[in-house]
């Protein structure tokens, strides 16, 4: 008999150390390495880091978003925006950030979380009883898609463009979403 309870025993540590084995492999594939420049091209260009961001409000204001670019004219400046951005009454393009450009023509341009959320989740902030910033959304994000992002400066006009892929959001972008809104960090109106 107590054979037979230490053999069941060690098969369930067995299916235990594969189920984590096999989470350690899923959660390992689902990370996106840093953009990476090409090494071929001479001219100005441009990677955003993550390429992917989902769209649910507590995911997009809590990932860094960060436009690189090489290439451009020294000490210049660089604005950021997304193109074909579907708003009311027909497409437009989307400014989302700016940076300068350093003395090697490179520069970073990270997303702050107030164009986030008036740009990509077509939100606003607020406060709530508690004087605590609220996300107040009063209609639907901007649309899913993979947007292009083009970068352009401003005297050199030297341009580069990268892809961002918005997704919809996941069953756990939305429950996080929810908690927002049971802990009054996020408004829907």
């Amino acid at each position: 008999m107590n054979e037979k309870i230490r053999s069941l025993t060690n098969i369930g540590y067995l299916k235990g150390g594969l189920f984590c084995l096999l989470l350690v492999f899923l959660f390992a594939g689902c990370a996106n390495g840093p953009g990476k420049f090409d090494p071929n091209v001479k001219g100005p260009q441009m990677v955003v880091e993550p390429e992917m961001l989902t769209l649910g409000v507590a995911t997009v204001t809590g990932t860094p978003l960060t436009f690189r670019g090489k290439g451009f004219q020294p000490g210049d400046s660089v604005f950021v925006e997304l193109l074909g951005v579907k708003k009311e009454g027909g497409v437009g393009n989307v400014p989302i950030g700016d940076a300068d450009v350093d003395k090697n023509g490179e520069f970073t341009a990270t997303v702050s979380t107030l164009s986030k959320v008036t740009e990509l989740l077509r939100a606003s902030l607020g406060s709530n009883a508690k004087m605590e910033t609220t996300i107040i959304l009063t209609q639907p994000t901007i649309p899913p898609g993979v947007y292009t992002a083009r970068a352009v400066s401003m005297e050199s006009n030297d341009k580069a463009e990268c892809k961002l892929d918005l997704k919809a959001p996941y069953s756990w972008d939305k429950f996080k979403d929810w908690l927002g809104v049971k802990t009054g960090k996020i408004v829907k109106k």
